[in-house]
């Protein structure tokens, strides 16, 4: 009788079954994939009320492309990919924007997306929702995989987390068709089939023959200047990068999303004097930046007459030669490069010239205390200067705090006016200066790090993603959100002179966004003076309660493009 009962349990325990579901999430946390951001839907409505079930965190949005934005910044601070669930077809197509974003900004993320079946989307037969999702998603992402049956489901997750980490990280797109999730199976061959990654980033070591070239030009340098790119700040090397900036005594200029790798107001930092150590350093050596459009592709008008020499650590040895020549080019991860850079330097590396800082030093100083006044004023209604100015205050006496930022001239003018103090505080626009990442960043900021974040919004970017302060209240995060508000897409004074709807960049007169808040729950304040700004905002921080703010811009205050407006082509052709 006993022989029997055991074998009956033995089979019952052989007869143990799995399905994609359980796969899929088993997967995740099996690699430390604990928060998921996404819209719930079909096929993956159960998916998302399964993995929550499972502990997994899933935080769900109004919109898919906010969602993804929360899931790449996500990777960005994490150095861990953020992954973004969404539903088939134009679910699918709203996330995709945030992983080509996040491709196109080297931030590890991963798209995964429910899917029609093959058979009838290869055949064209018109399906619920029917799409090629993995031929659309390929060329706008690192890499794209399908998953078609469930045993393959680690492979699947696991391919996409090493694509997404390893090299120059970027998004990754896994597609899985309905029926996969449905698909049963043992589920100890289920379990046997999970992959752990392990090592997904690996080190990779820059030759001694590029790193000796780099400081044999460095030290030959009149006017060095060194760049630091949000690269830099992904690497989170950032005491090998002080060493570095401090042993060599060379002013070093941080773009936008690399400030507060050394404080704003460290004496080498040259923001400040931006145009004049580009245009007058003769050795410039970028660390995770590159030499895009957001660096003048390294010529031109604001790179000045003199001759310049580049050095570039990056990760990809196809970043080289880009734009222009790179006399220097170091490849690997920062991390390395730049640690071996200081074991090279030994221990009696000369220090900068000293006329150069110096001469660096008194424009900075300049050109700081030209602005001051401006920072200072308290109108009403507010211009850009004191608004900001007010703000800047806030994350001075609030170092920890994540500030995140978008518009034209709201971008434009706080990415020089408000200093950072720690690195991966400041979050925005990133290399494509693309309006939108507003709300979901900062869901995803206050979700990943706990740290009470600052969105400064424009008022045309604050409309991209403005209904997840919703998500916000929902979730009850300490998110303030202000919004810079002019009445309009750079300003609100524009004339439609040939009828009568208003003009293409004007919004409603005094639209009151902190009443959006108020209806879900939030805390609401309309603020009209810098004064009334700072006190709303201090008491946003302090309570952690979600809170958008109404700032009341002058509608004349702003300018067309913020500081891109040469982007914006203009019509030399005008109606007689």
């Amino acid at each position: 009788m006993l022989n029997t009962a055991t074998k009956t349990e033995a089979t019952d325990a052989q007869q143990e079954l799995t399905d994609g579901f359980h796969l899929v999430i088993d997967a995740l946390k099996l690699n430390g994939i604990n928060t998921v951001y996404g819209v719930p839907g079909i096929p993956i409505t159960d998916l998302g009320r399964m993995a929550q079930a499972a502990g997994i965190r899933v935080i769900s949005f109004r919109h898919e492309q906010n969602a993804g934005n929360a899931a790449a910044i996500a990777g960005f601070l994490t150095k861990n990919p953020g992954v973004c669930l969404t539903v088939s077809a134009p679910g699918f197509l709203n996330g995709l924007t945030a992983l080509a974003n996040a491709t196109t900004n080297c931030f590890p993320m991963i798209l995964i997306s429910g899917s029609s079946e093959r058979e009838i989307v290869d055949l064209q037969q018109g399906d619920y929702e029917e799409m090629d999702q993995l031929a659309i998603a390929k060329p706008l992402c690192k890499a794209a995989f399908r998953v078609l049956h469930a045993a393959d489901i680690g492979i699947g997750l696991a391919r996409a987390i090493r694509a997404a980490v390893s090299g120059r990280p970027g998004g990754v797109y896994l597609d899985l068709p309905a029926k996969l999730f449905s698909q049963v199976m043992n589920a100890d061959a289920g379990a046997k089939s999970l992959v752990k990654v392990i090592d997904a980033a690996p080190s990779q070591i820059p030759a001694p023959s590029a790193i000796k070239r780099a400081l044999d030009l460095l030290k030959t340098a009149k006017r060095p200047l060194i760049i630091l790119g949000k690269g830099a700040a992904y690497a989170q090397a950032d005491d090998d990068i002080r060493a570095l900036i401090e042993k060599t005594g060379i002013p070093f200029l941080p773009m936008s999303m690399g400030k507060g790798l050394l404080p704003d107001t460290h004496p080498q930092c040259a923001g400040a004097a931006r145009s004049t150590v580009l245009k007058d350093a003769d050795v410039v050596m970028l660390i995770g930046a590159r030499l895009n459009w957001l660096l003048s592709h390294g010529k031109g008008k604001s790179w000045g007459e003199a001759p310049k020499k580049f050095i570039q650590i990056d990760i990809e040895p196809r970043e080289m030669d880009s734009n222009v020549e790179i006399a220097a080019p170091v490849v690997g991860d920062i991390g390395s490069c730049v640690s071996a850079l200081l074991a090279g330097m030994g221990a009696n590396w000369p220090a900068a010239p000293a006329e150069w800082v110096s001469a660096v030093n008194s424009k900075r100083q300049d050109n700081i205390a030209k602005m001051a006044p401006r920072l200072m004023n308290n109108k009403s209604p507010m211009d850009y200067h004191g608004a900001l100015g007010a703000l800047r205050t806030v994350i001075k006496e609030r170092p920890d705090a994540i500030l995140v930022n978008e518009g034209a001239n709201t971008l434009d003018l706080a990415r020089g006016i408000i200093d950072m103090y720690k690195p991966r505080k400041r979050l925005d626009v990133g290399t494509w200066g693309v309006m939108g990442i507003g709300m979901g960043f900062a869901i995803g900021a206050a979700i990943e790090t706990g740290h009470p974040v600052l969105a400064v919004e424009g008022d045309s970017a604050f409309g991209f993603s403005g209904m997840e302060v919703e998500t916000i209240c929902r979730y009850n995060l300490p998110v303030c959100v202000v919004i810079f508000n002019n009445n309009g897409i750079y300003r609100g004074t524009d004339v439609n002179s040939a009828g009568s709807d208003v003009a293409t960049t004007v919004f409603v007169k005094d639209s009151r966004y902190d009443k959006m808040m108020e209806a879900f729950g939030g805390v609401g304040v309309n603020a009209t003076t810098p004064d009334e700004l700072k006190r709303a905002v201090d008491q946003a921080m302090d309570s952690g309660k979600p809170t958008l703010i109404n700032a009341v811009i002058d509608p004349a205050a702003g300018s067309e493009s913020g500081r891109i407006g040469n982007l914006n082509p203009q019509s030399v052709i005008r109606n007689k």
